[in-house]
């Protein structure tokens, strides 16, 4: 499924800083913690604590995040929807992961266990 140009600049553009606030609510609103926030984090990007902490205070944008992160190979197993789009047919690439990203953290939210939503 093909989003508009716009809207894939509009994702890259977006800063981590101004949407990591937003995660962290979502799944503590549903019992989740950060720690295990950040392990699904860490699974996707490969960024730990550290790694993290310095990438939200330096304010960097989606795309810079994902430029710099080191997918984890089993991410193509994601699949499903998430804002309407099937994450497995997007085609552009940094919105695919920015959108993988969201996908995790809504099954985190939804109280998936942990080395499910860790695929592999």
């Amino acid at each position: 499924m093909n989003q508009s140009a716009s809207q894939d600049e509009r994702i890259a553009n977006m800063t981590f800083a101004t949407v990591y606030p937003l995660y962290v609510a979502k799944v503590e609103k549903k019992g989740r913690t950060k720690e295990e926030l950040h392990q699904v984090i860490d699974w996707l990007t490969g960024y730990d604590d550290k790694k993290l902490s310095k990438l939200i205070t330096e304010k960097v944008t989606f795309q810079k995040f994902f430029e710099q992160a080191s997918i984890h190979t089993n991410a193509h197993l994601i699949t499903g929807f998430i804002c309407g789009y099937r994450v497995e047919y997007i085609t552009n690439p940094l919105t695919q992961q920015v959108r993988y990203l969201d996908k995790l953290v809504d099954e985190l939210a939804k109280g998936k266990k942990m080395e499910k939503i860790l695929r592999g």
